[in-house]
């Protein structure tokens, strides 16, 4: 390739990478909530650690075209490894992340070459398979998880000897807020990366990317087994900040409320699941006081109005807002192949 078509490669890459005045300005707010709703915590909390098993989806579904319904058997696995290492006497937050990541990677790798075989309805249900089965185990298992009664006894030392977990979930929701932007950065700089474009360009078209020399098998087990390390690593922040393991990390429905976060945000662009996860908890959270028994009845009625008003997500939503208030006339000429994908 000519050293020139290579420079502006390379430059086109650096302008994807710049942050925008938009995004400084979501994680000035997301870090502003931790003194300016203090009695918000715990829902914060969850909505960081779903946010970041959001992404962990988009990684996969938005940027590679992988369907999946059993992405909970990496959230899961994640959550009881980090429990177990606790209650044994790994109390450490950060060394119980870094194991459950690896554990959770380490199973991605191991079942990536399952997913790549057949098309999407073959992927949906070998991905809800290993699900299903670590969910069995769990449960059959229950002298080494607690089986149905959950896995109990969790004991978690200061973060890095210094920061204690409090009963208000401060410092917990600091810890997974901070874990989350880490992570995001890191996804953030791998999508706009010659590696995330020949993602795109496999999800977009898997036969010309492989006549153009991608190797498009390598690039799916490399960026599912990255996507199962993010989603061990929400899984154990989650039992690491509420000291309880349950089979429902495990569950079907935790794969369906992270793809569901996926769909209100919106896929494709990592934001979308954080923004989803935002939507998704504070209309659980007020839905659920609303009406206890039919919460889940208006989220469905919601996720129906949005399908019908459009496939976007609201992510992309305030994407073409923010194009239009830039240029005067709507959507940039950026988005619009985008938008034709979509």
């Amino acid at each position: 390739m000519p050293s020139d078509t290579v420079a502006a490669v390379g430059r086109a890459l650096a302008r994807r990478g710049r942050w925008g005045v938009l995004e400084v300005l979501f994680w000035l707010a997301a870090a502003s909530t931790l003194w300016l709703l203090p009695d918000r915590h715990l829902i914060l909390n969850e909505i960081a650690i779903i946010g970041l098993f959001a992404v962990s989806l988009d990684l996969i579904l938005g940027y590679a075209g992988i369907v999946s319904l059993g992405h909970a058997a990496f959230f899961g696995l994640g959550a009881y490894v980090a429990g177990l290492l606790a209650k044994h006497g790994v109390g450490e937050p950060v060394v119980g992340l870094l194991v459950a990541a690896a554990a959770a990677a380490v199973l991605g790798l191991l079942t990536s070459f399952l997913v790549l075989r057949g098309a999407d309805l073959t992927k949906l249900m070998v991905t809800l398979g290993v699900a299903l089965i670590l969910a069995e185990v769990a449960n059959r298992e229950s002298w080494l998880t607690g089986g149905a009664d959950g896995l109990q006894g969790i004991a978690m030392g200061p973060i890095l000897g210094r920061f204690e977990f409090d009963i208000f979930g401060t410092v917990a929701f600091a810890y997974s807020l901070t874990v989350t932007f880490v992570l995001f950065v890191l996804a953030r700089r791998i999508v706009a990366s010659p590696f995330g474009l020949s993602l795109r360009a496999i999800r977009d078209n898997p036969l010309r990317a492989r006549a153009v020399g991608i190797p498009v098998n390598r690039r799916l087990v490399a960026v599912y087994t990255l996507a199962a390390a993010y989603a061990g690593v929400a899984g154990g922040l989650l039992a690491q900040t509420t000291a309880f393991v349950s089979l429902d990390v495990l569950a079907f429905h935790r794969s369906a409320d992270v793809l569901l976060v996926l769909v209100i945000g919106g896929v494709g662009y990592l934001y979308g699941g954080l923004v989803g996860a935002i939507v998704f908890k504070v209309l659980q959270d007020v839905l659920s006081g609303w009406t206890p028994q039919y919460w889940q009845f208006w989220i469905g009625l919601i996720l129906v109005v949005l399908v019908l008003a459009g496939r976007e997500g609201i992510t992309e939503r305030l994407r073409g807002l923010a194009g239009g208030l830039r240029t005067g006339r709507g959507r940039t000429a950026a988005d619009e192949p985008e938008r034709a994908r979509a």
